[in-house]
């Protein structure tokens, strides 16, 4: 009777013994999965940055490619065009390829920051879609994309003058409001996902040779984003904050893997093409006119119209 007493008054003594053995394997569980983690991952993600690439390069560059070819009386100017549709799948398309890319991620990844850049990158994607839209469309009434706003022989002359500044809304909506809202939750999911591309193991620290093909279209495609979306500051921040990443992983002995060493090659390819492009418009006259200040980075467009277009 005494010892079921002091049972009575100690019900966790009898139930120790067993209760440790419990948490045990619940802590060694929980260490296994940190484990895992640390260690784990990732093969190259062939099929994502396939498709990724490959849509960039046709709902985005292709975009106002389309919209100039097909014939304008299959899309009237108070209609979409069909770069619109182009610009509405890549809404879509993009954001869904982005998530899968943070799912197959061998790291544990802000899911909170994560879903908040995916629903300001659709906002800002689709604020520059009718931007955009409205901006392409008057080029078939003459609007020169070289030339500001007001510069613009259709637009300098309209009455009331109100009118101006409500293309100059338009155009803040296009350029800095849409194109802010799109691009830095873009730089910023593909540097969360950067984080999680390291390994412990050096020989994993190597890219395929269909990673090494992938490569050069996808530099190419993010020089179009830079030199064309007017964010150089924002792509160059995002690049040395990629390499002082890489540099500290590497004092902690971590490699970056197939995925990361993908992402890392195509930015250092995208940087010496918007090298080679300023240096190679650095004398213009007219573009320096337009983009004046120390960052001088002209957009293709703008170089399409004054040295392109007006020749035929």
């Amino acid at each position: 009777m005494e010892a079921a007493a002091r049972r009575r008054q100690h019900p966790g003594a009898a139930g120790g013994a067993g209760a440790q053995p419990g948490a045990s394997f619940l802590q060694a569980r929980h260490s296994s999965v940190k484990a895992d983690e640390a260690a784990g991952t990732a093969p190259f993600h062939f099929d994502l940055w396939f498709y990724f690439t490959l849509q960039n390069w046709v709902l985005d560059f292709g975009r106002p490619i389309a919209m100039l070819v097909f014939p304008l009386e299959w899309f009237p100017l108070n209609k979409p065009s069909v770069g619109d549709y182009f610009h509405m799948a890549y809404n879509i398309i993009t954001p869904f390829l982005l998530l899968k890319l943070i799912e197959r991620s061998p790291r544990t990844l802000p899911r909170s920051m994560i879903y908040v850049s995916i629903i300001t990158f659709v906002m800002g994607a689709s604020i520059h879609l009718v931007g955009d839209s409205v901006n392409h469309r008057l080029l078939f009434s003459g609007y020169q994309h070289h030339l500001s706003v007001r510069e613009n022989p259709i637009i300098k002359n309209l009455k009331p003058e109100t009118l101006i500044d409500s293309f100059e809304l338009l155009y803040y909506y296009d350029e800095y409001l849409g194109h802010s809202m799109w691009y830095i939750p873009f730089f910023l999911i593909l540097f969360i996902y950067f984080s999680g591309c390291f390994t412990p193991t050096k020989a994993e620290s190597s890219a395929p040779g269909v990673a090494l093909l992938l490569v050069m279209p996808s530099g190419l495609y993010y020089w179009y984003l830079v030199t064309e979306g007017q964010i150089f500051l924002l792509f160059i921040f995002t690049f040395f904050a990629m390499l002082a990443l890489v540099l500290h992983q590497k004092r902690k002995r971590l490699f970056l893997d197939s995925n990361g060493l993908f992402l890392f090659y195509s930015f250092v390819l995208t940087l010496l093409l918007v090298a080679l492009w300023v240096a190679w418009l650095w004398n213009d006259p007219v573009l320096r006119k337009k983009y004046p200040g120390v960052i001088y980075v002209p957009e293709p467009w703008a170089f399409y119209t004054l040295h392109v277009s007006s020749r035929h």
